[in-house]
């Protein structure tokens, strides 16, 4: 479970209005896991102090769709598409298994 983006911990600049929020921080997200080969219990990354920045075990969104293929039992480095007469990885040329977080 998780989301396409995370929010800011403090309230934007735009806030002042009748409809103050927090905007869109793409330094961090969240994502939970469960079941299906992931390591119970495991805490993968941190944020700095307040919650607005990784600083620990940071993740390309490659490697997180690498994990995932990988627990479903895919091999990203195989799984291609033909578009315009070239072969594409769903993962780009990128994405590393998150090893620490499988079981």
């Amino acid at each position: 479970m998780g989301g396409e983006f995370s929010r800011t911990v403090t309230r934007d600049g735009q806030g002042g209005g009748a409809k103050p929020g927090r905007d869109h921080n793409g330094q961090t997200l969240c994502c939970w896991m469960a079941g299906g080969g992931v390591k119970a219990g495991t805490v993968y990354g941190a944020t700095d102090e307040f919650g607005g920045r990784s600083v620990e075990n940071r993740m390309h969104i490659h490697d997180l769709h690498a994990t995932w293929l990988h627990l479903l039992g895919f091999d990203h480095t195989k799984l291609t598409y033909d578009y315009n007469g070239r072969s594409f990885r769903l993962t780009d040329n990128f994405g590393e298994v998150a090893k620490d977080l499988i079981a």
